[in-house]
């Protein structure tokens, strides 16, 4: 494929609206394209966003509390920012969000109490997260801070480069609060059941290159990284019925269970609890985290 149809193809990110809610425009295709692969595109779009509907709403469960409170110690912070998987949008309960399973694995781990604050928002861009870190006490300091997002960024056409960009200033103003922060990158749309082919296929592209960005621009920051395509996608594709909630598209409580599970050695890892993490985790440079104009205590360390 040459150059010039793959870049006309990343202009395409439209096509791959089959998120609630949003509005599928592809917006000019190039001739290298051909007027009747867009229009077929165009379709395809058209009919996900028919079959997946809005089935769960807008609007996720509020799960916030402090989880394992018979544990001895302070309560660990835990901040979950991001899109509508950091929100937990298809959880049937509190305990089966994402913010959740992760407050309560922590907690086993830690044998400490876990206060999970959720500020992720159903429906959010990158370009949204700083909103919802402004939403928050000026005095809060998370002890870690998990960040998911970049689905959006891919259905709504949020080129790359400015989507990395913000991403970078969310770390960074999180470094200043004194958190550790978590970055789970794009999931792959590939595995989207509702999405037929080819547009299921260029979704996977657009967003694996998304999280490629995201994983580049957090390491540069000393973030902690999971990539989710690697560490969790492979059950998507081959368990849909079982991960994926009824709109088959927000995971299910299964689903989120799995994503937990996958997120929690980094999340760990960014506590001092655990040094080492499996295949799809990336950790940063120890000799760029010391970052002495920030206190770098761990909770894990003491």
């Amino acid at each position: 494929m040459s150059s010039a149809k793959t870049s006309e193809e990343a202009r395409w990110l439209g096509v791959v609206a089959a998120t609630a809610g949003v509005a599928g425009a592809i917006g000019v295709v190039g001739a290298a394209a051909g007027a009747g692969f867009a229009t077929l595109l165009k379709r395809q779009a058209a009919h996900a966003r028919d079959v997946i509907g809005k089935p769960l709403g807008e609007e996720a469960i509020d799960a916030d509390k402090v989880y394992k409170k018979t544990y001895p110690g302070t309560p660990v912070e835990l901040l979950v920012l991001g899109d509508s998987i950091a929100a937990g949008l298809g959880a049937e309960t509190k305990g089966g969000t994402l913010g959740a399973r992760l407050a309560k694995g922590t907690a086993k781990a830690l044998q400490r109490p876990v206060r999970l604050c959720t500020a992720a928002v159903v429906g959010a861009e990158t370009s949204m997260v700083p909103a919802q870190l402004e939403s928050l006490p000026a005095g809060y300091r998370p002890d870690v801070a998990v960040v998911i997002v970049g689905g959006n960024d891919v259905t709504h056409r949020v080129p790359q480069k400015d989507s990395a960009r913000v991403l970078g200033e969310v770390i960074d103003a999180l470094h200043e609060r004194g958190a550790e922060v978590v970055v789970g990158t794009c999931p792959d749309v590939g595995a989207l059941r509702p999405l037929p082919q080819p547009l299921r296929s260029l979704g996977r592209r657009i967003a694996k290159q998304f999280a490629d960005a995201q994983r580049e621009t957090a390491l540069a920051k000393r973030a902690y990284v999971v990539s989710l395509s690697e560490v969790v996608g492979p059950f998507f594709i081959t368990n849909p019925d079982e991960m994926f909630a009824i709109d088959r598209f927000h995971p299910s409580a299964m689903g989120y269970k799995r994503t937990a599970k996958a997120m929690l050695p980094s999340v760990l890892a960014a506590l001092g609890h655990v040094e080492h993490v499996p295949f799809g985790h990336h950790l940063p440079d120890p000799a760029e985290s010391a970052r002495p104009d920030t206190d770098t205590g761990r909770v894990g360390s003491s």
